[in-house]
């Protein structure tokens, strides 16, 4: 299973924090993100959204259908996202656009398999395969992008 975080792009500050939506630098961000991320994207995947504005943006510079999961909101611990995704098991990749610093937290648990933070981007991917050997479930990180890498 391929399993895509995304972290929104450059957001306004601002109160109420669901409300707050992409600069003009963060709406350049997603398109470019989602100009790299479109051709190689699986034609199965499933894509899953926060329901904050900033990342409801940036999942639609894909110009794909995608769904609100309330699992990704802001706050969100790293067992809520891996549920909404179903990883392991899920049986088609799953891009998830969210936040701070539940993806870091997330791409803490499937490389080290442990509690902690990692820093993603805002704007970035970072890419992972699961895959059984020998009974168990193997993480491949395939990629990690950011817009002005692009």
């Amino acid at each position: 299973m391929d399993l895509i975080l995304w972290r929104h792009a450059e957001a306004e500050d601002g109160l109420p924090d669901l409300a707050r939506e992409l600069t003009g630098r963060g709406r350049k961000q997603a398109s470019r993100m989602a100009d790299w991320l479109n051709p190689r994207l699986p034609p199965d995947i499933r894509i899953l959204a926060s329901p904050a504005a900033r990342t409801l943006q940036t999942a639609q510079a894909l110009g794909r259908e995608y769904d609100e999961a309330s699992a990704l909101a802001p706050g969100a611990n790293a067992e809520d996202v891996l549920a909404a995704a179903g990883w392991p098991d899920a049986p088609y990749p799953v891009l998830i656009v969210g936040h701070q610093p539940t993806l870091g937290q997330v791409a803490m648990q499937l490389l080290a398999g442990q509690a902690g933070d990692l820093t993603v981007k805002k704007g970035g991917i970072w890419w992972f395969q699961g895959r059984e050997r020998g009974g168990r479930v193997q993480v491949v990180l395939r990629a990690v992008a950011a817009p002005d890498w692009l």
